[in-house]
């Protein structure tokens, strides 16, 4: 089934992955220049990497950190 509203891939890789997301509420453009809203359905997916990950490095004796979101 072809969806004239994602472009395909082999045209242009980036606005497709763009579109994809989109199409799937993941993620979408903010009002302010450079920043993007998660969505609901991408912060679950995030959050389910987060657990995985988290899982994972622990078991190796990792330690988490956080990075600014925002760096003026």
């Amino acid at each position: 089934m072809k969806n004239n509203a994602i472009t395909s891939r082999d045209i242009d890789f980036a606005k497709w992955y763009t579109d994809v997301v989109r199409s799937a509420k993941l993620a979408d453009y903010s009002s302010v220049k450079g920043c993007i809203v998660i969505e609901p359905n991408g912060y679950a997916i995030w959050e389910k990497m987060q657990e995985i990950l988290d899982k994972k490095f622990k078991e190796l004796g990792h330690v988490n950190c956080q990075m600014p979101l925002l760096i003026f």
